[in-house]
């Protein structure tokens, strides 16, 4: 089933169920408000809502209306927990060649992974708003998952088991604010904004043999202001499994239902594919030329970030967002 959740002028806004070709939807209400009440009490609300799901795409959903991502906030509009890895082990190897810098042995075994905030998600629509061009603003199109209670030290097999929703994420980067805070040893922290997610979220048997090994097997669509710039496979280069990143958090502690877990850069060794993050072009124009060329993006520009199935329907819907000044 795909889920998402309306504006309706409050923190957490008001669970939907979307048709699976994302043209009308219900309200839940009658079966829960929140999307964390479900992830909450999952194997008691899901069937109620997979029944309401199964008339909506019918045509017998009695108060059907029409979808519009435009109304939507992100799918969890906060969540206890936002983590984001660097699973796409390319993206590195580029980032570090681009600086004459080796990659640590450690990177192949072990994820990279940052805390995010969670507290401030953007829905898909949204405007990105950020105070500086300078900031260096850059988009990042990846593959989200949203779990369910994940025990402590589970292990990748189990971790899997978790998961209950696969979204796409934009986790907007501000690339010259990182430089100096990666320097104090201590992570991300201003260089990270609010991050964007898809109109909706997907259950794993809406995706078919496009989910497999913990990993969707989708092709990642980025249009930076109008121009398609990134056509980046979505499974195979993906060096770690979701599962895999899961139990990476569950080493230390338990994952608690609600947490969202990124794949971070979606990236491919074959550049035909383009690119998910304007840090990447930037790499291989400094790879190949010495210097980078191309700018971050300026007030205005918009991205969008779709993935479509095989039959060539949007499966998230698109993250359609535009960068803006609100403090000029």
């Amino acid at each position: 089933m795909k889920l998402a959740t309306y504006k309706d002028g409050s923190r957490d806004g008001q669970l939907i169920v979307v048709s699976r070709d994302l043209s009308t939807a219900h309200y839940a209400t009658g079966i829960a408000g929140k999307l964390q009440q479900v992830l909450d009490d999952w194997n008691f609300m899901s069937p109620q809502l997979e029944d309401l799901y199964q008339a909506l795409n019918n045509g017998k959903a009695r108060h059907a209306f029409p979808f519009d991502p435009a109304q939507c906030m992100a799918p969890l509009p906060r969540a206890y927990q936002w983590a984001d890895g660097s699973a796409f082990i390319n993206h590195v190897e580029l980032v570090r060649k681009a600086r004459n810098s080796e990659v640590p042995a450690s990177f192949y075994t072990d994820p990279l992974m940052y805390q995010g905030g969670s507290d401030d998600f953007m829905g898909p629509c949204d405007d990105v708003v950020v105070a500086s061009e300078d900031y260096g603003i850059d988009f990042e199109a990846e593959v989200a998952v949203i779990t369910a209670d994940v025990p402590m030290r589970a292990t990748p097999e189990q971790a899997l088991e978790g998961i209950r929703l696969v979204m796409l994420a934009n986790d907007v980067s501000l690339r010259n604010l990182i430089p100096d805070e990666l320097a104090k040893g201590f992570g991300f922290f201003q260089s990270k904004p609010a991050t964007a997610f898809s109109p909706v979220a997907v259950t794993l048997d809406e995706l078919g043999d496009t989910w497999k090994d913990g990993r969707l097997h989708l092709t990642l669509q980025s249009t930076w202001n109008g121009r398609k710039v990134g056509m980046c496979e979505a499974g195979p280069e993906m060096t770690f499994s979701f599962g895999q990143l899961i139990a990476h958090i569950c080493k230390t502690r338990n994952v608690r239902a609600g947490s969202v877990i990124g794949s971070g850069t979606v990236s491919n060794k074959d550049w035909s594919h383009g690119y998910s993050c304007i840090a990447e072009k930037r790499a291989i124009e400094t790879i190949e030329d010495g210097k980078p060329k191309t700018e971050f993006m300026k007030f205005g520009d918009t991205i969008r970030i779709e993935a479509r199935g095989r039959d060539g329907q949007s499966v998230f819907g698109a993250i359609d967002q535009k960068v803006v000044n609100r403090y000029g």
